[in-house]
């Protein structure tokens, strides 16, 4: 195997298998944070029957669509929009509000900072603790906000730390925005995963505050990165009628407006789901934690952040270990405030989480 320091992200398959000479399809991949259960079935069944739908444009407004993703959320389907993937919203957004200077809570997704960066704005980053394990400190964060900040981003649960804000904490940090005209951009991308998501999900607050943008992705719930379905909401008419108009029309194709209709009805996928990752999540935070070569960090998502406690090794071997076994694990060293000492795996099946165990603690 080559001894290589490229940093390799969970859709990079095609990278791996041409620098480790490995078949992408032969690799498990603990790095792409995506449901191990594959697509719903129902969606499966339903776009083999209605693969015609691509003779025909979409509905430029997405009624049914919208109003499937509103029984699925519980919000007005006039309150949502819906775009080519969560990443070209973030970037509409971000576009609209044209932040000159914004404030991202880290380590997370880098995608945030590049869509400031290309507005010509400047971020700074308010990290996470691992003193407090990674859980915000509300009180202490929402001092340390400045009305010279034009745009906050925050991620629920966030990656990679897998920590989340409360319902109850993003109220008052949204409290503290309206005071000092911040907007806030919650990317919701793994909400679903959570145990208590209802508690959790900030679009019921939608309804009452007009500076919040809140983001949710079928990349990784409904294990369907390549139908580049996304979607947002927000209570800001405003807000709402700037980003529709400079959106592209069509900005979904057929088949992914049809794939939404159906994926968000599939209850028992759903319910399949949640019942797997529930039960894997704490089965591997225990396992974990008795191991002495880690420190897992309590995950509310469907992956968990881990510190190397054995000084023998690093990020960058374990990744090499893993992906010499066909497993493809995140090496965190290139997040912001992390290092070499962290890595981040996802939940898979209980045989594959396994053996990745296995690898990781032999």
């Amino acid at each position: 195997m080559p001894d290589i320091t490229e940093q390799f992200h969970g859709s990079d398959l095609e990278k791996i298998e041409a620098v480790y000479h490995i078949k992408k399809e032969e690799i498990t991949s603990f790095s792409a944070n995506v449901n191990p259960l594959g697509i719903s079935p129902l969606l499966r069944t339903k776009l083999a029957e209605n693969i015609d739908c691509i003779t025909s444009y979409p509905d430029r407004n997405y009624t049914d669509l919208k109003a499937a993703i509103a029984a699925y959320t519980g919000c007005r389907p006039e309150h949502i929009l819906v775009g080519n993937g969560t990443t070209e919203l973030i970037s509409l957004f971000i576009d609209i509000v044209s932040p000159k200077k914004a404030v991202i809570l880290g380590p997370t997704y880098s995608e945030y900072e590049r869509s400031v960066s290309l507005c010509g704005g400047k971020t700074s980053y308010y990290p996470l603790q691992e003193a407090d394990d990674f859980q915000l400190n509300i009180n202490s964060f929402t001092a340390s906000l400045s009305s010279d900040t034009d745009l906050l981003i925050l991620c629920s649960p966030n990656n990679p730390t897998g920590t989340a804000i409360r319902r109850s904490d993003m109220r008052k940090i949204l409290d503290v925005c309206k005071e000092k005209s911040i907007y806030v951009m919650v990317d919701e991308t793994y909400i679903e995963f959570a145990e208590d998501a209802s508690e959790l999900t900030a679009i019921p607050l939608t309804e009452y505050y007009n500076n919040i943008f809140v983001l949710r992705s079928t990349s990784k719930f409904f294990a369907c990165p390549g139908l580049r379905l996304g979607y947002a909401v927000t209570g800001n008419t405003d807000l709402f009628s700037d980003v529709d108009r400079k959106k592209n029309p069509w900005m979904i194709h057929s088949l992914a407006a049809l794939a939404g209709q159906y994926m968000f009805r599939d209850e028992e996928y759903i319910e399949k789901t949640r019942s797997l990752i529930s039960s894997e999540r704490k089965r591997l935070f225990e396992a974990y934690s008795k191991s002495p070569r880690f420190r897992p960090y309590k995950p509310e998502g469907n992956f968990m952040l881990m510190k190397i406690l054995d000084e023998k090794t690093d990020s960058h071997a374990l990744f090499e270990k893993a992906i010499k076994e066909k497993m493809m694990i995140r090496d965190c060293s290139s997040f912001p405030f992390l290092s070499d000492r962290f890595i981040r795996i996802c939940f898979m099946n209980p045989a594959d989480n396994d053996r990745l165990f296995s690898c990781l603690t032999g």
